[in-house]
């Protein structure tokens, strides 16, 4: 067997269902440049620094030994969220992929082992570096190259035999690997499109994404409840609907999913007890520890209390039932600000009598300027 071939077969045996390389290319960014100059990228900074731009054109400057780059993929998709769950308002509607454990610690032990092989297999050390979703990579774009799918209107990567419900990863490694692959315009896994196909643009229900291959994140359901660390502006706010940590409507819709994503077998993807859809109103209750202890070594744990907390109170707004005056009212004195004032805002659309005397005693004794704002128009939307 070819080395490729091998660390392909040991990649399978570690429960990685996708498996690509590609030689190391420099990598065009004026389309990653012209998305970062058009604001898309929203509060996520990160992306933005000249230093991780470059690495993203030059992986080199990330590992200077490299030599190749190893992609590979993991199904995470268990099952469809149960109809009952989804259409039931009083249930806070979390992406699938965050229904079991974190998969950065699943998979990207399993890359380091991956290495371990490669080193053994070749008996010599090989400069690596390991990425999940972490590093400074165009990794779908990595991932096309190396066969392993084409990136679909919805700016996800969609296999043809799994669609794409897939977490990514990358091995860059410093060792050449035998002769390049067959290549994108070769590849049965990269020869798929869209088509004519506009679902996931027509389905998206705030508009992110603009174009056929074009995400503003910061109209994203996902970016907002997760990524954004700031207030949800308030326009957006109504239509992220009951959905508190991410977003799998543009997946949903797609026609390759519906014809080819199989079950997921990995047993640490199954759903945790109560994971797909809790009670809004068993959520906004969660105190510092009992938002630990329940997101413990769950991906759900990124958004941090204070935001996971803040989008509840708008789904519980969006919501608008009398059920949830109390513990919205009780939110009014959280410690957080930005759970206090989205729990006003969800008091403004919520009931009578009882929610506008919460705004009004509220008010009296709030200090924060933003909660002010947010106490006094929720009561005037009353």
């Amino acid at each position: 067997m070819r080395l490729s071939e091998q660390i392909e077969a040991r990649a399978h045996q570690l429960g990685f269902d996708v498996f690509g390389w590609t030689p190391v290319t420099s990598y065009p960014l004026d389309r990653y440049r012209a998305w970062l100059d058009q604001g898309f990228h929203g509060t996520m900074g990160y992306l933005a620094g000249e230093d991780a731009i470059a690495k993203r054109g030059d992986l080199s400057r990330i590992l200077p030994a490299v030599r190749a780059v190893i992609t590979v993929g993991s199904n995470y998709h268990t099952r469809p969220l149960p109809a009952a769950l989804d259409n039931d308002p009083a249930r806070g509607v979390i992406a699938s992929y965050a229904w079991g454990d974190d998969y950065h610690d699943v998979l990207v032990p399993r890359l380091r082992e991956l290495a371990a092989f490669i080193e053994d297999t070749t008996g010599q050390p090989v400069a690596n570096r390991a990425y999940v979703d972490t590093g400074p990579t165009l990794e779908r774009a990595i991932a096309a190259q190396a066969s392993n799918g084409f990136i679909g209107k919805n700016t996800h990567l969609i296999h043809p035999d799994w669609g794409s419900w897939l977490f990514l990863g990358e091995l860059l490694i410093g060792c050449d690997l035998e002769h390049a692959p067959a290549g994108v315009a070769q590849s049965p896994a990269a020869r798929g499109t869209c088509g004519r196909c506009t679902r996931c643009l027509d389905a998206c229900p705030t508009g992110a994404l603009v174009a056929p291959y074009v995400l503003d994140a910061r109209r994203c359901i996902s970016y907002l409840t997760i990524e954004l660390k700031d207030p949800i502006p308030p326009d957006l706010r109504p239509l992220l609907g009951n959905r508190v940590f991410g977003c799998d409507i543009c997946q949903e819709v797609c026609p390759w999913n519906k014809r080819f994503a199989q079950p997921a077998q990995e047993p640490h993807f199954q759903p945790r007890s109560d994971s797909m859809a809790p009670r809004l109103l068993d959520l906004m209750a969660l105190d510092d520890e009992a938002f630990r202890r329940r997101f413990r070594a769950s991906p759900v744990k990124r958004a941090k209390r204070r935001g996971l907390l803040r989008s509840v109170a708008v789904a519980l707004g969006n919501w608008g039932d009398p059920a949830a005056v109390p513990v919205l009212a009780s939110a009014l004195n959280d410690t957080e600000p930005l759970i206090r004032g989205h729990a006003a805002w969800a008091l403004g659309r919520t009931g009578p009598g009882a929610s506008r005397q919460a705004l009004r005693e509220a008010l009296e004794t709030e200090s924060d300027v933003w909660v002010r704002t947010e106490l006094a128009a929720a009561l005037r939307t009353r």
